[in-house]
């Protein structure tokens, strides 16, 4: 079974972008929300195998959200436009599985920060 991906990002082309390269590279993306809110509540629904998860979201800051999504029982990998060294340690103390740059998103770069990978 492959890994089952929400997205979490408030804009809908990448939302759109990322799914069809994840979907192309094997993952199964079962849904997307563009609020913290509505990740949540949707990942608690679909209970995925991982969340990608925007940093910058219009509601909620995504380092504050990765507990609610670990509760849900998804890996966490948090993302953004700007690079990772921008936001220091919270990325390690935000409990997430790590951080993937927009720019730098592959199947195998979400596949590295994983240890938990079904085969496809």
């Amino acid at each position: 079974m492959c890994l089952r991906v929400v997205i979490v990002d408030d804009h809908a082309r990448f939302r759109a972008q990322a799914a069809e390269l994840l979907e192309l590279e094997r993952f199964a993306v079962v849904g997307d929300a563009d609020t913290g809110a509505g990740g949540v509540e949707l990942s608690r629904r679909l209970a995925p195998d991982l969340v990608l998860l925007d940093v910058g979201l219009p509601d909620a800051d995504g380092f504050d959200l990765v507990p609610a999504m670990h509760a849900t029982g998804a890996a966490v990998v948090l993302t953004s436009s700007r690079s990772s060294r921008d936001y220091g340690h919270r990325v390690a103390d935000s409990g997430a599985e790590g951080f993937i740059g927009k720019a730098d998103l592959t199947g195998d770069a979400l596949r590295s920060l994983l240890t938990r990978t079904a085969p496809c």
